[in-house]
């Protein structure tokens, strides 16, 4: 799934014969303040495999000004490995597979903070809702975790400023979460709360 991920994201940027440009100038002061939209990622629910995220998000956001910009993020996946499991053989793999998957809904409140340029670093911290399903579809227990990204991108204006893109790089981190069913405990505690190098590829319409 990863390895298509980062297919997805390179061939946005490669193949658009669009001019990008770089954020908002300080004496911009007819920006808009209001945008909408989410992620590339959601194109991962049409990869043809048995591992379907059932991705969904929704991004909107206000322009505090040329610098700051805050935006709630409304999404929802499953999962069926831990989230801490770093790019690599154990990616994905068989054995590490929990005995089930995890269904979470999740509002996220970002910040973001432009430095030079389309350059923005970003913080983003989400309170999700967890459902724990075992093999065969039936509800084990309900959870709850805190989850947060740390990002660091560039923000390309498109169509006169209408659109825009932000390829990016994140640690995420897990600083809270209810107790896991044990056998998803198990495989969890194997591994970090942290996962660094997760790549992104985030899309909007200003307004």
């Amino acid at each position: 799934m990863q390895k298509w991920i980062l297919v997805i994201v390179m061939a946005v940027l490669f193949v658009s014969p669009l001019q990008l440009k770089a954020q908002y100038a300080k004496n911009d002061t007819t920006h808009s303040k209001f945008f909408i939209g989410s992620t590339f990622f959601v194109l991962s629910n049409l990869i043809p495999d048995d591992n379907s995220p059932d991705f969904a998000q929704l991004n909107l956001g206000y322009r505090l000004g040329p610098k700051n910009a805050l935006s709630l993020e409304l999404k929802t996946w499953k999962y069926a490995w831990s989230l801490g499991i770093p790019y690599g053989d154990s990616f994905e793999a068989p054995e590490e597979k929990f005995p089930g998957y995890v269904r979470e809904f999740g509002i996220a409140l970002a910040y973001q903070h432009f430095w030079w340029k389309g350059l923005y670093t970003g913080i983003h911290v989400m309170n999700a809702l967890q459902t724990f399903k075992d093999e065969e579809n039936k509800k084990i227990k309900n959870g709850f975790q805190i989850f947060n990204t740390y990002r660091i991108g560039y923000h390309f204006k498109l169509f006169n400023d209408k659109f825009f893109i932000e390829p990016s790089i994140a640690v995420t981190h897990r600083p809270y979460h209810t107790k896991m069913p044990d056998s998803f405990k198990e495989l969890d505690d194997k591994w970090s709360k942290f996962q660094i190098g997760e790549p992104g590829l985030h899309f909007g319409y200003n307004f």
